[in-house]
């Protein structure tokens, strides 16, 4: 969490002490022209008084000015410039209409004066939340973009923006209850975001802190407890895990190092224990500390000596050096089992990496003097990425996603396909000819109906490569096909294209995406022989109330096919009709299939009864032990369980090795039959995609009809589960003269 900060430093009268502050200030960053920042400071002081004296009520708590000096005291820690910070201490006076974002330019100048215009674009986004706004969505969506193409134009903004936001969640307690959560949540669902986008660590774990503060009250007071209650014991055993690391790393010549307790945000804790079903107890990462070291190649001399001193937990080590996350983070992650057979984790970073981990793009924001061209190449990588947040706006269907689009799938291989003028356009390497259709306008990509590559007419499917020219051929009206939606086929790969898909559905009429829905469920159920499904308790358990619901959502594209399957396969898996279960393909039918997946080896001895830990709840994948017990056979537990641990000190002798027994994978066999106008390398061409996709062909039966010229193709395949099957039959359906492709009964009878 970021520092605790100082009081504004107050005079003989109990008014900020400007001078006092700008100096404390320079401590931080280095002022260019530390005079205009003390005018800027007195001219917002003056307004503020101002109000105060023609409205002695407007001053109640917590003035415009003095938000605006402790926003100037975040961005000082993020080392901003002296521009930034000025706008920030204007901002809120401007916010507050006690003065112009005219009068700011005329007084400070243009570049001061559209930072404060850009921050308060930004607060578009408060605007697009609000519930009883009244705006429409097209303004909405116009606010949203203006407020990003100010964003991206200059960073500055939305650090600007960020620091305003952590200011107010921090003195909304002062509100109501209602106030505070509806900050908390803005901030909870964009500013966090936003800030660990940026790489603004030091940022990101106050603002989740303090949002999760007024969202789950009850559960934050209740890790703030039990974490000031071990507070003592942790802080002690940390004190002696630094000391006996400091003494290694001099012994290794390390002179030059810092070492550290680092303190596990209450946010990060409550998340972990919701993502692995465990109590606070069971958290170990509580106890944490920090290493920070000059040179990368000490940062693994450090992990060698911290390995060797302590056994390493399995599966819990991270290389972000070597493959760093997508907002620049590097560091090493491991976890031991340290002293007292406790497990610590160890993060090992340069100091570089600490700067850029808890400073990210601010850590670039270097001038040369007063040219903003010339940055560093850092930097300039950083708003080259920022560049494509403007993209998140166009990839989410609806506004009230937008911290969905922080975490977008933007890979950072990408690829630069030519326009027939010449337009070099972006996109992810997996890009398909419909998702450059909609990456040049919504309207190509509706009325897309084929595409040219180099000039000629390739599938819409076709995987695009750099260099290439790629031509769109369109209808001259008509929308987008429901087909496009499904991952099986590989029309669409960017979320961009598949938000805007869904949202042309979206408006349709209701009974027409009900029609469309059913029609699509409704043939895919036959192709699979799956019609005597229970369509009401299906459609409860994909989370909608009614069967009409169900189809409207898959007519509108957002519920897909397969996860309808999925959901079959697991709802009607229990079922004791056999015919079901052969339909569902929840058992295997073909002899000497079995499942295997948590049968148990124990080193040496074999038939040996072995039972799973309630403790640790071990699972096929984890790292196991097992521990003899009287009358019972073998108990399992995970390696690092903590009573496993003390077992092992207690009684050695009845530890034992276990393993996982060999997985075999379970297949089962699906009677398929395809029709088709014969012609040449039909079966070829049907064997080559059950090739591609691995499938095991246990038998092929053919027959043409020499008369109406339709071949008749039985085949008998292996298969792991409905998914698979349907993908099969899609990829068969799009070949040349296929009519039609289904599943058959058992014994090869049709529906």
């Amino acid at each position: 969490m970021v520092k605790v900060r100082e009081d504004q430093p107050l005079d003989s009268t109990g008014r900020v002490d400007i001078s006092s502050w700008v100096a404390r200030l320079q401590h931080e960053i280095s002022l260019r022209d530390p005079a205009a920042l003390e005018h800027a400071c007195r001219y917002a002081a003056g307004v503020n008084d101002k109000a105060a004296s023609a409205q002695p009520a407007w001053r109640d708590i917590y003035s415009a000015f003095r938000i605006g000096l402790e926003m100037a005291d975040i961005l000082g820690e993020l080392k901003l410039d002296q521009q930034a910070i000025t706008a920030a201490v204007l901002y809120r006076s401007v916010r507050e209409k006690l003065v112009t974002v005219a009068a700011v330019e005329r007084e400070f100048g243009h570049e001061v004066a559209g930072l404060v215009d850009g921050v308060l674009r930004m607060a578009a986004i408060s605007q697009l939340q609000a519930p009883d706004s009244g705006m429409s969505q097209h303004n909405q969506q116009e606010n949203l973009r203006k407020m990003l193409v100010t964003m991206i134009d200059d960073v500055r903004v939305a650090l600007i923006k960020i620091a305003e936001r952590t200011c107010m969640l921090r003195h909304v307690r002062d509100g109501s209850r209602e106030r505070a959560e509806r900050v908390a949540r803005e901030v909870f669902d964009i500013y966090a975001p936003l800030a660990h986008r940026l790489g603004v660590g030091q940022l990101k774990w106050e603002l989740e802190d303090l949002s999760f503060r007024y969202l789950h009250e009850s559960e934050y007071k209740a890790i703030a407890l039990q974490l000031a209650e071990k507070r003592l014991d942790r802080d002690r055993y940390i004190s002696d895990v630094v000391q006996r690391l400091r003494h290694l790393l001099e012994a290794h010549n390390i002179t030059r190092h810092d070492i550290s307790g680092r303190a596990k945000h209450i946010y990060s804790i409550w998340r972990k224990m919701k993502r692995k079903r465990i109590d606070f107890s069971q958290v170990h990462d509580v106890r944490a500390v920090r290493v920070l070291v000059p040179e990368v190649t000490d940062c693994y001399t450090v992990l060698g000596i911290v390995h060797s001193l302590w056994h390493h937990v399995p599966n819990e080590f991270d290389d972000y050096i070597a493959n760093p996350k997508k907002n620049g983070y590097q560091s090493l992650h491991t976890a031991v089992f340290g002293p007292e057979n406790k497990v610590l984790e160890i993060q090992i970073r340069t100091f570089a990496m600490h700067e850029e981990a808890e400073l990210g793009v601010c850590a670039h924001w270097r001038y040369k003097g007063h040219d903003v061209d010339n940055r560093s190449r850092g930097y300039e990588e950083k708003i080259a990425w920022l560049r494509q947040v403007l993209e998140w706006q166009e990839e989410v269907g609806e506004i009230t996603d937008l911290s969905e689009g922080f975490s977008s799938d933007i890979a950072p291989d990408r690829i630069y396909v030519f326009t027939p003028d010449g337009h070099v356009i972006d996109l992810p390497r997996v890009a398909t000819p419909i998702d450059f259709a909609y990456r040049v306008h919504t309207e190509v990509g509706h009325r897309c109906r084929g595409a040219k590559v180099d000039g000629r007419i390739v599938p819409l499917t076709y995987r695009l490569r750099t260099g290439q020219q790629v031509e769109i051929l369109t209808a001259t009206s008509g929308g987008p096909s429901r087909d496009w939606l499904s991952p099986a086929l590989g029309y669409v790969r960017t979320s961009r294209a598949k938000a805007r898909i869904q949202s042309w559905f979206k408006l349709q009429a209701r009974e027409q995406n009900i029609d469309e829905g059913r029609a699509l469920l409704e043939r895919e159920f036959r192709r699979l022989d799956l019609e005597k499904l229970d369509r009401e308790r299906l459609a409860r358990a994909v989370n909608y109330t009614g069967i009409e619901d169900m189809y409207a959502a898959i007519g509108a594209g957002d519920l897909r096919i397969g996860q309808v399957l999925n959901q079959a396969q697991q709802l009607f898996g229990d079922s004791d009709d056999d015919e079901e279960l052969d339909r569902l393909l929840t058992r295997p039918r073909r002899h000497g299939a079995r499942e295997s997946s948590d049968s148990i080896t124990v080193l040496g001895v074999g038939n040996l009864k072995t039972q799973m830990a309630n403790c640790c709840h071990p699972v096929p994948g984890d790292e196991i032990v097992g521990f003899i017990t009287q009358g019972r056979g073998v108990t399992v537990h995970r390696q690092e369980c903590p009573n496993i641990l003390q077992l092992k000190s207690e009684e050695p002798a009845r530890i034992v090795q276990v393993d996982w027994g060999r997985q075999q994978p379970i297949q089962y066999p699906v009677d398929i039959e395809i029709r088709a106008w014969d012609r040449s390398n039909l079966l070829r061409d049907v064997t080559g995609i059950l090739s591609n996709e691995k499938v095991n062909v246990l038998g092929v039966n053919t027959a043409t009809d020499r008369d109406d010229h339709l071949a008749t193709l039985k085949i008998t395949l292996e298969v792991s589960g409905l998914d698979v099957l349907s993908r099969l039959i899609n990829r068969i359906s799009q070949l040349t003269n296929v009519t039609d492709i289904r599943r058959l009964r058992q014994g090869g009878g049709g529906t």
